[in-house]
């Protein structure tokens, strides 16, 4: 028989075994932890790289994202934590976040209500152009953080014939319990791959000089899209009236980022503001009608050499009056004026 067409090797999907711990001599490491840091790490450093070359300076960037971090890690586990109290076994579980169990959606949710604080004194394209340059470092970051939930056997589902599947071939599982040989759906495997095209448009746009806002709209417009249905396939998550929290988060985020992509195409007449902002700052070019009106204000200084020749004519016709000794001179002159 064709391997080709072998039904059971077409549905054995990809092969998975748990990895919690990487030991490295002496050394043991945790790879939930891992990935997340290794996640924030290289999505703050992209985004201040990026945000450079919009006048945004890096450590700026560095320290409103460290902020953001900070703050959707706590939202993250605390959410976490209040959708799975029956896996608490103590109150130090809550904090124990080595051992995987963070909820995007809070992290997210917490992350966006910090951002107009700690950005509120920023002018408004600033904003935009500082918002792009997270979401940049958000996706990239996301992506290799969910390395660590696929670690740990996170966000997975029920049994499939589906060839991206997980197919289990042992190990510890924070979901489960798991059959070994089976082939179960596994969210976490799924983001990552739809993640990576995301990614890519996100970087196409962000090279085609996109308006400022517009790749943060995308990114929440299409991460809402696909998270959800990708939530679908979970059946070890709380659910209300049949929807995970991650679902609810998305049925928030789509409107959201259509209004920021309204946001970043309203007509420019609507941001005058921003460009008064910027008619206040003298060492800052505006447009055409400040470099219209320099002629005219270089007009004064050419004049000044025709004011002092004329100072200096007049200087002149007045010497030969001062320096006359003689009273003999004035015939001589009215005689030579007559002929």
């Amino acid at each position: 028989m064709s391997l080709l067409a072998s039904p059971s090797l077409l549905a054995t999907g990809i092969p998975y075994h748990s990895f919690p711990i990487i030991s490295l001599g002496p050394l043991n490491l945790r790879t939930f932890g891992l990935f997340v840091a290794v996640g924030i790490l290289i999505g703050i450093s992209v985004a201040s790289r990026r945000n450079e070359r919009f006048g945004i300076p890096r450590r700026d960037t560095e320290r409103v994202g460290f902020i953001l971090v900070v703050s959707g890690l706590v939202g993250a586990r605390l959410l976490w934590a209040a959708t799975h109290v029956h896996e608490l076994g103590s109150p130090l579980d809550v904090i124990a976040v080595w051992k995987g169990g963070l909820q995007f959606s809070g992290g997210l949710i917490t992350a966006v209500l910090i951002a107009p604080i700690v950005t509120r004194s920023w002018q408004r394209t600033q904003r935009w152009s500082l918002l792009d340059g997270a979401i940049f470092g958000l996706a990239i970051g996301q992506c290799i953080g969910r390395f660590g939930c696929i670690s740990v056997g996170e966000h997975l589902g029920g049994p499939t014939d589906f060839f991206l599947g997980m197919h289990y071939l042992g190990g510890i599982t924070v979901e489960g319990p798991l059959v070994i040989g089976e082939t179960y759906n596994n969210a976490a495997i799924y983001e990552v791959l739809w993640l990576i095209p995301v990614i890519a448009v996100l970087w196409w746009l962000d090279r085609r000089g996109a308006r400022p806002g517009v790749m943060s709209a995308v990114f929440l417009i299409s991460y809402g899209v696909l998270r959800f249905l990708t939530d679908i396939v979970r059946t070890h998550d709380e659910r209300v009236l049949g929807l995970t929290g991650a679902q609810y988060m998305c049925l928030v985020l789509v409107p959201f980022g259509l209004w920021v992509l309204w946001t970043a195409f309203r007509p420019v007449e609507v941001l005058e503001f921003d460009a008064e902002s910027v008619d206040a700052t003298p060492d800052q070019p505006v447009g055409a009608e400040p470099a219209d009106a320099e002629p005219a204000d270089a007009e004064p200084a050419d004049a000044e050499p025709a004011d002092a020749e004329s100072a200096d004519a007049e200087s002149a016709d007045a010497e030969p009056v001062e320096d006359q000794p003689v009273e003999d001179q004035g015939p001589s002159s009215e005689s030579a004026n007559q002929t």
